[in-house]
């Protein structure tokens, strides 16, 4: 008889399948509800050498929502623990030109592509400076929600208080 830590391949502990798909709800904050969505947390990598990076950016999609958007935040004094010679507004132009690409707004081809493939554009590596992370996916009702949320939890610095 199994023990109450065992667990099927790709199954709950009770046998049954899904707990992946659970733990991707979840981290959205709504589990087992809502329609799936992908996501990449967006990092300034100043030193591929030395391995750093600072999160200052999220970007999701939500194919069935008809979303794609990105949340940004370039906090000088953590960039500059990061990297003294990195310029904060360049940074932040990086990331306005790559929302603007998430919203369709702009300049050039890659903007006039369909969201997927946009989230697509974004979603893989192509920058040294700043470039994604891997992509996850979880459960939403709410694609702006969900981003808030994310955004809170993977690009704000941690609060003292909790």
């Amino acid at each position: 008889m199994p023990g109450p830590h065992d667990r099927e391949p790709g199954g709950r502990r009770d046998g049954s399948p899904g707990a992946a798909a659970d733990r991707r709800a979840a981290a959205a904050g709504e589990p087992g509800r809502g329609e799936v969505f992908q996501y990449a947390v967006l990092q300034v990598v100043p030193s591929e050498e030395r391995g750093e990076a600072l999160n200052v950016g999220v970007v999701l999609h939500a194919r069935r929502h008809r979303f794609l958007a990105v949340r940004h935040l370039v906090d000088g004094d953590r960039l500059a623990a990061l990297d003294p010679r990195l310029e904060p507004d360049v940074v932040a132009a990086h990331l306005d030109a790559v929302a603007a690409v998430a919203d369709g707004r702009g300049t050039g081809a890659i903007a006039a592509l369909e969201r997927s493939d946009r989230f697509g554009w974004i979603a893989s590596p192509a920058n040294t400076l700043v470039r994604p992370g891997p992509v996850h996916t979880g459960l939403c009702d709410d694609p702006r929600a969900a981003l808030d949320r994310l955004f809170a939890r993977l690009v704000l610095p941690p609060s003292i208080d909790g």
